[in-house]
């Protein structure tokens, strides 16, 4: 698998200079911090989670931990994991559990941890467990444009 194809529309549309960092097979933040040699707190992890009103993308640091209940406090929602059926539903384009933090081009209402716009460079899953895809903070305020920011993670 590569970049997935709706990840290279937007990188393309959007102009942000990318590049892909090329690392060996990974399943898990921590593993892919480490075959990819970059700090983990750098890497943009989306998770999927829903309730009634429906689905919500929160892009996290890999090293985080999703804070529910400030999501809760905050949206006033009461929100879980979505499932790898949901999942593989809104990301078909990609590999399961390497999901971009692009929610918006899948249709999907993302937020943003505040901590991860104070980076140089910000790196994220491009839609497969063998690359990642690393942008520069500007390029990655493009690219998440319009998302609402907030604190949405802790370390435990």
């Amino acid at each position: 698998m590569t970049i997935a194809a709706s990840v290279m529309n937007v990188l393309e549309e959007s102009q942000a200079e990318y590049q892909a960092v090329a690392h060996p097979r990974s399943f898990s933040s921590v593993e892919t911090a480490m075959a990819a040699h970059v700090p983990e707190d750098h890497i943009a992890k989306g998770v999927l989670l829903k309730d009634a009103q429906g689905y919500l993308l929160v892009v996290i640091p890999a090293s985080q931990w999703v804070d529910y209940k400030r999501l809760e406090d905050e949206f006033d929602r009461d929100l879980e994991l979505a499932t790898e059926d949901e999942i593989r539903r809104f990301f078909d384009d990609c590999a399961l559990g390497a999901i971009p933090p692009l929610g918006r081009i899948y249709g999907v209402e993302t937020v943003l941890d505040e901590s991860l716009t104070s980076l140089a460079y910000v790196y994220f899953e491009g839609g497969d467990h063998e690359r990642l895809v690393k942008v520069s903070a500007d390029g990655f305020k493009t690219l998440m444009a319009g998302v609402h920011r907030g604190h949405f993670s802790n370390a435990t």
